[in-house]
């Protein structure tokens, strides 16, 4: 689980099928509220995986400001341990 973390790092927007980590991790892009930091697909299928990849090509064809802002947000994504234990300090804190 780290190739999609250090794609987001470096700005290449990754596609993921929604499992474990990479759910966590990755986003996926919603044009209506223009958030996401990559796209993803649910199904363990090739039509899922050929519909994520064609919607991908569509954003960055069609809508490179969306896309542009999708990079930004990506690099912008914490993903350290410092994030992490700031986190559970909060939730510790919290209870």
């Amino acid at each position: 689980g780290l190739s999609q973390l250090m794609s987001m790092r470096y700005g290449t927007l990754p596609i993921v099928r929604e499992t474990g980590g990479l759910k966590d991790t990755v986003k996926a892009y919603n044009e209506e509220d223009n958030t996401g930091n990559g796209f993803s697909f649910e199904q363990y299928t090739a039509h899922d995986m050929l519909y994520a990849l064609q919607y991908a090509n569509k954003i960055y064809s069609n809508n490179k400001n969306a896309w542009y802002e999708m990079q930004k947000r990506a690099m912008k994504e914490d993903f350290s341990w410092e994030s992490s234990a700031r986190e559970y300090e909060e939730l510790y804190n919290s209870l």
